[in-house]
Order: structure tokens, then C-alpha cells, then sequence
């Protein structure tokens, strides 16, 4: 294969969009806390000096969702006029209501029960979901995105530390990673906006991004060659976070996956408990093939399920190592079939979806995440899969 360029981005948790998909998950982790059976599907949206959480919800939980939003825009960093939005004073309106009775339906009687008396739950709404591992970093996730990642979390660290005061919550970080066919090579170029304030000059804030963020991120390895850095191109970043751009929940579903490097089905996770297949059939997926990535069994790996609304029992389900493989897909589609049950039911249950996990997740990744105790980035199948295989260890 040629060498080629590929491009991951990642976001800080200042980001307009972030921040509303924070608030949607530390909402919904609030009603799991006191009831794991409540049925969430919430949205935020955020602009200038206003949040709306909006959406559908049934549960038994009581909780002050104006604290819950306020409590965690100024856990992010904008707790003061001066980063241009204030969680102490901002506008929290909040529309919820009751899940529609039609979906409801679906998910509490799959259509195998009302047939077959299963007992199962229905899958909360159609679609196909994506799930990838491959061996280039320790993660197991492309190289691209989990570079991206890791400089938006160094900005997170050097601002939060007061390393660099002039920097505000809102920034971006890309990166262009070289391969030679499925090998990553080298860093080609790097991208970081930071929101700063009034004052500091674009030479500070140069130096600083490459010399505390860039270096202390990228591998020196992957820096065999110098890479071209773009920071804050447009020369200046001052008006930021809501302020600066409207937020939205659901609207950073790249970022939040594998960079797009591998597909993503097109559901939003953030705020939406695990009935939904958008979110806990994603992470089911990215178990199965972070674990046959894990096993030997391949070096790549794009695990792909479907479901119908109100249906259990997945609709397809296909395995592709993009030919590396040690043995075909076919088989090691067999034989996660026979470990990995893809019911809704059934991942909540493997997984202990039923419970307030999801906020740490609405920023910085929802896979590939060491920093985290994550059920689904547990290489906990991966013996039994030799196993079944017949690999030796």
C-alpha cells in the first residue's frame, strides 16, 4: 500500500457542543443514580447567556436539573464573566416530558415476547452501530484520534493547573498522522485553537501549546520528523464556548468514536440511557472487537449490528479485519456471535449499563479511555476467544 495521510480531531471539554453533551450525560447519570430504570433521552442546547435542556424522560428519580446543569458548566471552567459564560448566572430553561408511549411500548415488550413470551426488551429505536479496535497505540484505538485526544486533555490539564492563566475552556486540537499502509509513521501536522484571553500574545501562546501541550502529548516517536504546527491560525480566539458558537448534544459523534477513520452509524450517545441501542449496542460492539483485537485475532477490526425498533434479536451482524485476520472473518463473526449476546437486555446485563458511568464520558472519547474503568474497554474476552479460535496462547 502507498503512504498516506489520515486526520483525527478532538475537542476540549469547553467546547459549546461538549459542554451540552456533559450536561445531557450528568443529567441522565443524576436520575440513574437514584433510579437505573429511568428511561432518558435528553438533549442541551446552549448559546449566549442560555441553556435549554429539553426531551424525554421517565423515571422515578427526582432531581434539581437547574443545579445539575449549573453545578456542571462551572465544573468545566465557566464559572466567571470573564470566560464569556457563567454557570452561576446563565438562563436554564427546561422542557421534559414523557417518554412517547408508542417507543415505550417496543422497548418493554420485544416483539419475540409478544410472539414467544421471551421476556425480552425490544431495541429502543432501528439503526446500525459501529464498533473498532486496532493494535496501534495501547488504547487500541487508531493513532489519529487518540493523538487528538490526548493534546485536548493536556489543554484541559495546563489550564485547569494554572500553568498557562490566560488560556479559557474553549479550544481544538488535529491531528495528521503519516502511514505506510496500516502502519503509522510519523506526525505530519498538528492543529490546536485555544480560547485565550484579551491580553496574552500569539508568541506565548505558540510556545506554550507546542512546548507544554504538543511535546508532552506526542510521543517523541511519532515526532521523527518535524511536524508542521498550525496554532490558533486565525490569530485570535478570545470569544469562546457558547458565547462564541452555539452548542448542541449529539453533534460531536466523530470525535466522541474513532475519528472517523472507522464508520459510525449516525446515532448521538450523550444523555440517552442504555434502552437505547444508539449508545449501549456502540459499546457492545467496541467490546467484541477491542477483545478480538486483544485475543491475536487480528491486528484491525470493524464489528457492525443493526437492530429494528422494538425488536431484540439484532437484524445483521458482520465482522471485518480488513485482512488481517489469522483466521476468516466469517468464523470470528461465528464465534463472537456465540459469546457476545447483541440483545439489548443482554448487553446492559454484561456491561452494568444501569448505572451513572457516563458523564466522564462525554468528553475526550467515549472509547479508548485509560483513565476511566469502562466495562466495554475491558479486555475481558479475549482468552476465551483463542479459546474458542483454538490460538494458542
Amino acid at each position: 500500500m502507498k503512504e498516506r495521510l489520515f486526520t483525527s480531531e478532538s475537542v476540549t471539554e469547553g467546547h459549546p457542543d461538549k459542554l451540552c453533551d456533559q450536561v445531557s450525560d450528568a443529567i441522565l447519570d443524576a436520575m440513574l443514580a437514584q433510579d437505573p430504570m429511568s428511561r432518558v433521552a435528553c438533549e442541551t442546547c446552549a448559546t449566549t447567556g442560555l441553556v435549554l435542556v429539553m426531551g424525554e424522560v421517565t423515571t422515578k428519580a427526582v432531581v434539581p436539573v437547574m443545579d445539575v446543569v449549573r453545578r456542571t458548566i462551572n465544573s468545566i471552567g465557566y464559572d466567571n464573566a470573564a470566560s464569556g459564560f457563567n454557570g452561576h448566572t446563565c438562563g436554564v430553561m427546561t422542557a421534559l416530558h414523557e417518554q412517547s408511549p408508542d417507543i415505550a411500548m417496543g422497548v418493554d415488550e420485544a416483539l419475540e415476547t409478544r410472539k414467544e413470551k421471551t421476556g425480552e426488551i425490544g431495541a429502543g429505536d432501528q439503526g446500525m452501530m459501529f464498533g473498532f479496535a486496532c493494535d496501534e497505540t495501547p488504547e487500541l484505538m487508531p493513532m489519529p484520534i487518540a493523538l487528538a485526544h490526548r493534546l485536548t486533555r493536556r489543554m484541559a490539564e495546563v489550564r485547569k493547573n494554572g500553568m498557562f492563566p490566560w488560556m479559557r475552556p474553549d479550544g481544538k486540537a488535529q491531528v495528521s498522522v503519516r502511514y505506510d499502509g496500516l502502519k503509522p509513521v510519523n506526525v505530519d501536522t498538528v492543529v490546536i485553537s485555544t480560547q485565550h484571553d484579551e491580553e496574552v500574545s500569539m508568541e506565548t501562546i505558540r510556545e506554550a501549546m507546542i512546548e507544554e501541550v504538543v511535546r508532552r502529548a506526542i510521543p517523541a516517536d511519532m515526532m521523527t520528523k518535524t511536524p508542521t504546527f498550525f496554532i490558533n491560525p486565525t490569530g485570535r480566539f478570545c470569544m469562546g464556548g457558547p458565547m462564541g458558537d452555539s452548542g448542541l448534544t449529539g453533534r460531536k459523534i466523530v470525535v466522541d468514536t474513532y475519528g472517523g477513520y472507522a464508520p459510525h452509524g449516525g446515532g448521538a450517545f450523550s444523555g440517552k440511557d442504555p434502552t437505547k441501542v444508539d449508545r449501549s449496542a456502540a459499546y457492545a460492539v467496541r467490546h467484541a472487537a477491542k477483545n478480538i483485537v486483544a485475543s491475536g485475532l487480528a491486528e484491525q477490526c470493524l464489528v457492525s449490528v443493526a437492530y429494528a425498533i422494538g425488536v431484540a434479536h439484532p437484524v445483521s451482524f458482520t465482522v471485518d479485519t480488513r485482512g488481517t485476520g489469522v483466521i476468516p472473518d466469517e468464523k470470528i463473526a461465528e464465534i463472537v456471535s456465540s459469546l457476545f449476546d447483541m440483545r439489548p437486555a443482554a448487553i446492559i446485563r454484561r456491561l452494568d449499563l444501569r448505572r451513572p458511568i457516563y458523564q466522564g464520558t462525554a468528553a475526550y472519547g467515549h472509547f479508548g479511555r485509560l483513565d476511566l474503568d469502562l466495562p466495554w474497554e475491558k479486555c475481558d474476552m479475549a482468552e476465551a476467544l483463542r479459546d474458542a479460535a483454538g490460538l494458542k496462547c
